[in-house]
């Protein structure tokens, strides 16, 4: 995926030092917000499978498909390369843990008619990461990014009072994914998509059998007893979960922070519509309020960003002459 060196004592061409490359990693980050907001329709095209069963195979079918992507690429010594390094494979756990709680929620919200409050989630996921940067970075906020965390938490008030019901499942997919950025800030380019998906999911193995063993004791497993088109699709969430990361992995080292920022509402608006429109979940009056200030907040946010990227932008060529 490196461009080559143009010729003896040239310069490398870093990703994102080409217009082009811009180009292919803004198409790249697409193409992962863009399946990432189809997931929805995905999981509820297999039933009769539960959440909980397939959460476990989504686990499975995920390292298994990794597994077989190391062995394709021979990439097997980047990942020996990190296994001997015990702070990264405790981030990794600690990344899986996360990952595990966020593809667990999502799932239950899919399958049990909140596809809506899904999206809500990936809405409120920007400013959470914004607040948890106050909370567990101490950074300072500009009164912008105040004014944006202010909203959000009248939209979860309003959802709250007016249409009668704790948005748990947005405000668990906001908290794990948030946290689940902020432990790959940690963990840092050293692991890279496939290496990281490969340990996390090994880490999760023991939790995926636990699930299946529970959910064979009592509702009965569903692989295999669905049909062969049922069958296809369950095993195709190994490759379902892996080829958007892949795909955010090759655009986010190509294009800007502001790009991602701005293609990140991409999936969410994606499920949103997927949830009112094909899926005809209720959206009361409370609700379109709720989200409306939500909206507001993340454009208050976005603007906030786009001039603070510019500023420093001008401050950095004002440095170089």
């Amino acid at each position: 995926m490196n461009a080559e060196s143009a010729g003896p004592g040239a310069r490398d061409a870093a990703p994102g030092d080409t217009p082009r490359e811009r180009t292919l990693g803004g198409v790249y980050a697409f193409c992962a917000y863009f399946l990432w907001g189809f997931l929805p329709l995905y999981f509820v095209l297999l039933e009769p499978t539960g959440p909980w069963e397939l959460v476990a195979w989504r686990i499975v079918f995920s390292l298994v498909f990794c597994v077989l992507l190391l062995s394709v690429t021979r990439s097997w010594g980047r990942l020996a390369r990190i296994v001997r390094q015990p702070r990264l494979l405790g981030l990794t756990a600690l990344a899986g843990g996360l990952i595990y709680v966020n593809w667990q929620v999502f799932i239950i919200g899919a399958l049990t008619g909140h596809v809506i409050e899904t999206s809500l989630g990936y809405f409120i996921n920007p400013i959470a990461t914004v607040l948890l940067g106050v909370l567990v970075l101490h950074e300072r906020l500009r009164i912008t990014q105040w004014i944006a965390i202010g909203l959000a938490a009248g939209a979860v008030i309003v959802i709250i009072v007016g249409y009668g019901s704790f948005p748990w499942i947005a405000l668990t997919l906001a908290a794990s994914f948030s946290l689940y950025g902020l432990v790959k800030k940690r963990v840092g380019p050293t692991v890279d998509a496939v290496s990281g998906l490969t340990l996390e999911s090994a880490w999760l193995m023991p939790v995926a059998a636990v699930l299946l063993t529970v959910v064979g004791m009592t509702t009965g497993l569903t692989l295999g007893t669905a049909g062969t088109l049922h069958t296809v699709l369950l095993v195709g969430v190994g490759a379902v979960t892996a080829v958007p990361l892949l795909f955010f992995a090759a655009g986010a080292r190509r294009v800007p922070l502001t790009v991602i920022g701005l293609l990140q509402f991409v999936a969410p608006i994606l499920q949103f519509l997927i949830g009112v429109w094909v899926l005809q979940e209720p959206m009361p009056v409370e609700r379109w309020i709720g989200f409306a200030l939500v909206w507001v907040a993340l454009a208050v946010l976005t603007v906030d960003s786009l001039v603070n990227a510019r500023r420093r932008g001008v401050s950095d060529v004002a440095e170089l002459t």
